[in-house]
């Protein structure tokens, strides 16, 4: 089995889970101000997020083009209440909801805390 457990780095891990726990409905795991795990409802891992800087990282050093060159992309079962909560959130909103003509998925794009891209895709029309 391969799997990836991706880790951002953000500047306030913190306001950062609360974020994406607002958003996702994902569970904090560890909690703190340097690094937290963020799991489903299934205790699998969907997300870390590393304070910039701490712990010496050589990638986590530099917030300069944070974000750049990276999609963070969640399937989800249900996009409607994952879009509602983004509205809610006053998510700073990329793409409302519309099919993807190359996945053939639902989808919309936001941004993070961090200026991170985010899609939310879902292979159901809700």
């Amino acid at each position: 089995m391969i799997r990836t457990e991706p880790i951002i780095a953000v500047a306030n891990v913190e306001k950062s889970s609360e974020f994406y726990q607002k958003l996702l409905g994902c569970i904090s795991k560890h909690g703190g101000t340097t690094f937290e795990i963020l799991t489903d409802e299934n205790d699998e891992h969907i997300l870390s997020l590393h304070k910039w800087g701490a712990h010496e990282h050589p990638t986590l050093i530099n917030s300069k083009n944070s974000g750049n060159g990276l999609i963070l992309y969640f399937l989800v079962d249900s996009i409607t209440p994952i879009w509602e909560n983004a509205i809610a959130m006053n998510a700073q909103i990329e793409s409302e909801p519309k099919i993807n003509p190359n996945s053939r998925r639902l989808e919309f794009s936001i941004r993070d805390l961090d200026n991170y891209y985010i899609s939310v895709c879902s292979e159901k029309t809700d």
